[in-house]
């Protein structure tokens, strides 16, 4: 396989650079926010941690429940314009959570958060595919998730000198800093013109697409990938609290685990996505992604074993890398044949129910981490373990049950066409000189919002 190049992680397309940019547009702000928000939260807004705890809780029920709902909406609307719609309301309400003075005022302000944030994700890859060719759209979501770890990064660095300064007002301006970064980034794309066509927008409601849907193998895939995305809880959760609290690692240690893991994600997406571009090569790294979390898990549990803390920091380090390495597999994977499964006519559709085994993972998983995982020790870890094997040995055979689902079903009626030209015009070809996405491209999470 052959190094990859500085073209390697730029996109083929105008659009598809245009649309990386306010990629990093929106994760600054989701990044400022990260950093800021339990602070925000406890001392702005006066609230407990229990409180706190419940309020997300039940954000994160609705974000699940509407989902599905907002991404049959955009089978009629498309999903530019409902990803913008989605920016715009996010900024909104970012900004109205300066407002917030108690307990039921959170949970208002957190609900209509949720609710934009479960079909954000599924939005961003439907209008990510439709800046490129059909051949380079898994590359592109590549570049797009490098980029959002970029720009967490740097919000989070803009952050610190807010949090620093300690005062109710400049936690209030690290909320209104993501506000303003949705708002910019929904009026950019609001202007923004995508490369492909797309299908007739469909003439059914989207309730009625929601209780149409009817495709149980692509179902049982988005639940399978659910298993694999708890990667994510692991790194947010799982390793922090492990780490401190059965080893004698220094809590110093466990920033630089979570630094490792990010800086290693934004170098090795793009190239370990490279073949990622067909359905055996997405099968092989789902695979692949599922059997290197299985090994986190078991050298995460190794960790807890020895006496010596350098060898305790070391099985952390080897966890951490095993994870980014899986997390990055398990990305590209699921993108790929989630795009080659999902009909184009219902794209939205397909893609909000895919998102569910992540919405899922998001409610689930840190009750399962942490009051199983590590509440049993190794024994847990090894348990998580032979979750992820499984999980990735069934990959072939769920894969194999779409392509036999995929071939049976009927071909979807009416020709396809674009959309009018002001809301997603189609642009001219790129100039001679520019990179054909065509071929085997070189080839991201991650998750995010």
């Amino acid at each position: 396989m052959r190094p990859p190049s500085v073209r390697d992680y730029l996109p083929a397309t105008r659009a598809g650079r245009v649309f990386a940019g306010i990629s990093l547009i929106n994760a600054m702000g989701t990044g400022l926010f990260i950093a800021g928000s339990a602070i925000f939260f406890s001392r702005s807004v006066g609230l407990s941690t229990g409180e706190i705890g419940l309020a997300l809780t039940l954000a994160g029920l609705v974000g699940f429940l509407a989902t599905v709902p907002i991404g049959a909406l955009s089978d009629r609307l498309g999903a530019k314009r409902t990803l913008v719609a989605l920016l715009l309301w996010r900024s909104c309400w970012f900004a109205a959570l300066v407002l917030v003075d108690g307990f039921g005022s959170l949970v208002l302000v957190a609900c209509c958060l949720a609710a934009a944030e479960g079909a954000t994700q599924p939005m961003t890859q439907a209008v990510s595919a439709a800046t490129t060719e059909e051949s380079d759209r898994t590359r592109m979501m590549a570049i797009v998730r490098t980029v959002r770890n970029i720009g967490f990064s740097l919000g989070a660095l803009l952050a610190a000198p807010l949090l620093a300064a300690d005062s109710v007002w400049t936690y209030r301006g690290l909320v209104l800093g993501t506000a303003a970064a949705f708002l910019l980034s929904g009026l950019l794309l609001a202007g923004l013109r995508l490369l492909n066509h797309r299908a007739a927008p469909r003439k059914m409601s989207p309730l009625a697409a929601v209780r149409g849907f009817r495709d149980l193998p692509y179902l049982a895939f988005s639940g399978l990938n659910g298993v694999l995305v708890l990667h994510m809880t692991i790194l947010t959760i799982g390793i922090p609290l492990w780490a401190l609290e059965a080893t004698e690692v220094p809590a110093a240690f466990v920033p630089v685990l979570i630094l490792v893991n990010t800086v290693l994600a934004i170098l090795i997406q793009v190239p370990l996505s490279r073949k990622v571009n067909t359905p055996p090569g997405a099968t092989r790294s789902l695979r692949r992604g599922g059997l290197a979390l299985a090994a986190c898990c078991l050298a995460l549990a190794a960790a807890a074993l020895p006496s010596s803390v350098m060898v305790a920091a070391g099985l952390l380090m080897l966890g951490c890398l095993l994870l980014t390495f899986g997390e990055v597999w398990q990305a590209a994977g699921a993108w790929e044949l989630s795009y080659t499964y999902a009909p184009e006519d219902r794209m939205g559709t397909y893609l909000s129910v895919f998102g569910l085994g992540a919405a899922g993972q998001r409610i689930v998983g840190p009750m399962l981490i942490s009051g199983l995982v590590i509440a049993t020790g190794p024994l847990g870890w090894t348990g998580l373990a032979v979750l992820f094997l499984l999980a990735g040995l069934l990959v072939r055979p769920a894969t194999g049950a779409l392509a036999r689902g995929a071939a049976a079903a009927p071909s979807a009626p009416g020709p396809v066409v674009p959309e009018p030209a002001a809301p997603e015009a189609v642009v001219p070809a790129p100039p001679a000189g520019t990179r054909s996405p065509a071929g085997s491209p070189p080839d991201t999470t991650r998750s995010t919002s």
